[in-house]
């Protein structure tokens, strides 16, 4: 690591400086990579000009200055309400990509290198100005040779070179960061850049994307009314990704929407139930659904665009979320809990009754009030936000459902503020629902079990053999854990010392009536040394058993 410090010391240094920059020193200071840098003194002193503006706003600067990964990874780090405070993940999602497009010449070095012929051999036209650039690629418009229009979009030239240098940083200082502080290790900063990092690295393979929308449009094969773009797989690689060209109006475009004479209740139900087919039904469903990424096109067709992120859900998981839908409209509190609880891995440490009380406090803001007014995609960001609040990690994609909700929430409102996207949700959530208790699903899921309670029985021979052989060897160890054990074993020892101090007075007791008895019968003195035996005794028996009481009484159980 120390090797990767001194290659890529001069990141380290811009890192650092824009850090202290924007209030943010005490990182630096926490991480040690200042002695590291030996960056001067006076630079931490300019840190409180930035004292003005919030933390989250200071962090989207910070981000937006350190460039694409740091920019990437922001955008990612706005879908996660349960790892993020709220006032942070507002200030992410005003993330921009301020890069210029690379040039034309780059473009064609690109599109040679990857697909092996020249553009001109593959396009009969291909656009020198591209239609939009970003952190990580741009889209030129072209035409194949046979005629047909498409989207062509390629890498930007050594971003993945730069990724992977700020990937390493970035690791590199969330494990100082945890060595260092407590809070770091409790939040687990190494775990949630391990989980960014691989979301962007899947971005920065095209291929992926491609599958994507293969995926998404198997989905929708029989539905006429959705439409998404063909790939071109043989003019596709990892940095080269051919789609096919689509014109329409976009959704935030309300006027021209209208000026076609669409209708727009009708657009809103067939974006609501484009959605939920992908997430209920196909279990695989478009991550960024925003007015850039949803078209229409004549006979109110919906197309959708752009597959760089998308999430998936299990069959568990897709039962779960219908489960928590279900309780949301009930308002049930413990059905809230539960699905919760299935959804998130809860820590051993969490406090259940108030969890239960956080919960209750937020379905009393949705009390009384009717359905069509309660905004799904807000309503479950709560939840994901209370999560966060008991430590409480919900799985990725689920994070980025809930993302993904409230987008198509707010285009949804844009063209009817009277649609209520949860009265399209509940019939989707209840056929879930219907799907996993119907006879067939439910004898499939018995005989699973049966089958691995089976496997389980025949591997209990060999699984025994095992046990023996370690046994035998001395190497089986077992490890107990017992919360609060030091106070135990306190108690533990307490006790142990008042049964001691027990048996020693029960057994000074017997001696002393020993004595008594036996000067009884030989009608002898019990002086010893010139000291009467038999008073003494009594004076420190009466005392332990006194202070024997004492110990008792003060122990408060008795």
């Amino acid at each position: 690591m120390i090797g990767k410090r001194i290659r890529h010391i001069s990141r380290y240094r811009d890192i650092a400086i824009t850090l202290i920059r924007n209030g943010f020193g005490m990182v630096v200071e926490e991480t040690g990579i200042a002695q590291f840098l030996s960056l001067p003194q006076r630079l931490f002193f300019e840190k409180k000009k930035k004292a003005s503006k919030s933390v989250g706003e200071r962090i989207r600067i910070v981000l937006e200055e350190l460039g694409p990964t740091f920019v990437k990874l922001g955008q990612i780090a706005s879908t996660r309400p349960d790892l993020i405070p709220e006032e942070i993940i507002r200030e992410l999602e005003k993330l921009q990509d301020h890069v210029p497009p690379f040039s034309f010449q780059e473009v064609r070095e690109i599109v040679q290198n990857e697909l092996g012929e020249e553009i001109e051999n593959i396009f009969l036209h291909f656009e020198d100005v591209p239609l939009a650039a970003a952190s990580i690629g741009q889209v030129h418009r072209a035409t194949l040779r046979n005629g047909e229009q498409v989207a062509v979009k390629i890498q930007r030239p050594n971003i993945t070179t730069v990724i992977e240098t700020d990937l390493e940083i970035l690791q590199d200082l969330a494990t100082l960061a945890e060595q260092r502080s407590e809070l770091a290790a409790k939040y687990q900063i190494r775990d949630m850049i391990d989980e960014f990092s691989k979301s962007l690295r899947e971005e920065l393979d095209y291929t992926n994307e491609a599958r994507n929308a293969e995926k998404i449009a198997n989905q929708f094969k029989d539905d006429s009314t959705i439409y998404v773009p063909k790939v071109f797989w043989e003019y596709t690689t990892k940095k080269v990704l051919t789609m096919e060209y689509v014109e329409g109006v976009k959704f935030n475009e309300i006027d021209q929407l209208k000026k076609n004479g669409y209708n727009l209740k009708n657009l809103a139900e067939r974006l609501a139930k484009g959605i939920f087919q992908q997430v209920f039904i196909g279990g695989f469903f478009h991550g960024d659904p925003h007015p850039g990424n949803v078209l229409v096109l004549p006979g109110e067709i919906i197309a959708f665009l752009d597959f760089g992120m998308a999430g998936r859900l299990t069959p568990d998981m897709r039962y779960h979320f219908s489960s928590l839908i279900i309780s949301l409209m009930r308002q049930s509190t413990d059905g809230v809990i539960h699905s919760i609880s299935a959804m998130g891995l809860i820590p051993d440490d969490v406090n259940m009754k108030q969890l239960q009380a956080d919960v209750e406090r937020m379905r009393e803001k949705y009390y009384d009030v009717p359905l069509s007014q309660i905004r799904l995609g807000e309503a479950v960001n709560d939840l994901f936000r209370l999560a966060f609040q008991h430590s409480i990690r919900i799985p990725a994609d689920l994070s980025l459902l809930g993302k993904t909700l409230l987008t198509v929430e707010g285009v949804v409102e844009n063209l009817d503020p009277e649609f209520s996207i949860l009265d399209i949700a509940e019939p989707f959530g209840r056929r879930l629902l219907k799907e996993r208790y119907h006879p067939k699903n439910v004898a499939e899921t018995v005989w699973k079990q049966v089958s691995d309670y089976g496997e389980l029985i025949l591997d209990f021979p060999n699984h025994m053999k095992e046990f023996a052989s370690l046994a035998k060897r001395g190497r089986l160890r077992m490890e107990v854990g017992i919360p609060e054990l030091d106070l135990f074993l306190k108690k533990l020892d307490q006790i142990s010392n008042r049964l001691s101090f027990s048996i020693v007075l029960l057994s000074f007791s017997i001696i002393m009536v020993g004595i008594i008895i036996g000067s009884s019968m030989n009608r002898q003195s019990t002086l010893l040394w010139k000291f009467p035996a038999i008073e003494m005794g009594f004076v420190v028996a009466t005392l332990m058993f006194f202070w024997l009481l004492y110990s008792i009484f003060k122990s408060g159980r008795f």
